[in-house]
């Protein structure tokens, strides 16, 4: 029997030392080396997905393109982030907080798709559990659902084999453990090494399976950053817990767009996907309040008509507070310096507030323009039509810069209702068509929109 040796190992990186540090020198996290057992230092460990089977080397124009037709789901938002269903043999991690919905979408998706059969392997719950919990989001449950309560990655594979599954789903990655390694499950190793082998006889079986995996306190998915590197495709669930709209994002995706999401409202029968963003996003109220703007985003190839609520006060106590919800805090600062160098708006000494209502997050430059109307609209106290939205990136000299697809964002705009819109002079208008009803403001600064817009 082979001597046993332990080692050191990063939970955050995967990085290994021979003894205990206090802090991880290529992470720089504290406190996050855990003692691992490697059974025969001698030997090299080969991981399950590694192949030894030598292959012949082929020409890129002998090689077949991929013909394998996706595996469809009723949930519309699903397969928009996935590209358009499922590809037979992915591997898809699906990251998430806890108790953010990661369980009951999957078990979701599993019950409203009966013309599959899934396989729910689940590390966290008892079947009990699983079965109250199919039975809150749909009372008549379906025959196409097999559950197996199990952690082993060996048994997991021998369950597959013998049910042979349409779907995979694992609930959850850090709970499983390989006979290969004699570390904890939860460690880098062991997440590393589960992961292998599953990705070895998905590949092989052409089941196409979904992990789920927690996220760390920083906000990315727990485990070494390789297990992203390994699987095809990365969807990350956001959401506020005080809000009940959840989106899933893509990160990765070898089969598709990496720009598109998928918003959902949470309801106590479940997850319902929302067709209509747009009008949800927006708060319906009878009279112009001020602070209040609508930004014409884009996310992937969907265009979302977003609220942007500001709030500009007084310091309290003479040092200003800067805070943003659902924005980049760092660009939100950039705004209010060329809001006040160009504009002369003197904001230096007051609070600034911003809120992206919905308790979602946006990255679009083109909604720079609407934050800082919504700014000067709270600062001055003047109110900005309901009817009036705005698209256009913010440069540092106050030019009002050119945003992509705006015939997308101003067909949103017309089709909502919306009856003026300010954009960059600057946008390629070739291809935009007739837009009656719809007035178009092209702005070649921000001193431009707000004198239209404020006069």
């Amino acid at each position: 029997m082979a001597k046993k040796k332990s080692t050191f190992v990063c939970q955050s990186c995967g990085n290994q030392s021979a003894k205990w540090l206090g802090k991880c020198p290529q992470c720089s996290a504290w406190n996050s080396f855990v003692e691992e057992i490697i059974s025969d230092p001698n030997s090299k460990p080969v991981s399950a997905g590694v192949s030894r089977t030598a292959k012949k080397v082929k020409s890129l124009k002998d090689v077949e393109p991929l013909t394998q037709k996706r595996l469809v789901f009723t949930d519309v938002e699903l397969n928009r982030v996935l590209g358009g269903g499922a590809i037979p043999g992915s591997l898809i991690l699906f990251g998430g907080e806890p108790g953010i919905g990661k369980s009951t979408l999957m078990l979701q998706v599993a019950l409203q798709n009966p013309q599959f059969k899934v396989l729910y392997v689940s590390g966290e719950e008892s079947d009990e559990q699983i079965k109250t919990r199919a039975d809150r989001l749909q009372p008549e449950t379906a025959d196409n659902i097999f559950i197996l309560t199990e952690t082993d990655t060996t048994i997991i594979k021998n369950a597959s084999e013998n049910l042979q599954p349409d779907i995979l789903i694992i609930d959850s990655i850090q709970t499983l453990h390989s006979d290969k390694l004699e570390s904890a499950p939860g460690t880098v190793s062991q997440i590393r090494e589960c992961t292998y082998e599953i990705l070895a006889f998905a590949k092989s079986m052409g089941l196409p399976t979904f992990i789920i995996g927690h996220i760390n306190k920083e906000g990315s998915l727990a485990g070494p950053k390789v297990l992203e590197h390994m699987v095809d495709t990365v969807l990350q669930f956001e959401g506020d817990r005080n809000h009940f709209y959840r989106i899933v994002r893509s990160i990765k995706n070898r089969f598709g767009s990496t720009n598109e999401l998928g918003i959902y409202e949470m309801l106590e029968s479940g997850l319902k996907p929302v067709v209509d963003p747009s009008k949800i996003l927006i708060s319906a109220r009878e009279e112009d309040l001020s602070g209040i703007a609508i930004t014409a985003n884009l996310e992937g190839v969907r265009p979302l008509m977003i609220e942007t609520q500001a709030l500009v006060s007084r310091a309290a106590y003479g040092t200003p507070q800067r805070s943003a919800t659902g924005f980049d805090l760092r660009r939100l600062n950039m705004l209010l310096a060329v809001l006040e160098k160009k504009c002369g708006f003197k904001v230096g000494l007051e609070d600034v507030f911003l809120n992206i209502t919905g308790g979602i997050k946006i990255e679009d430059p083109a909604s720079d323009l609407a934050i800082l109307a919504a700014i000067v609209s709270s600062r001055e106290d003047l109110p900005i039509s309901s009817k009036v939205c705005f698209a256009g990136e913010v440069g540092l000299s106050g030019e009002v810069r050119p945003v992509q697809k705006i015939g997308q964002r101003i067909t949103e705009a017309k089709k909502l209702g919306f009856e003026k819109i300010y954009v960059s002079e600057y946008n390629d208008f070739s291809a935009l068509k007739d837009f009656k009803g719809l007035g178009i403001y092209k702005a070649k600064k921000i001193e431009e929109v707000f004198r239209d817009l404020f006069s």
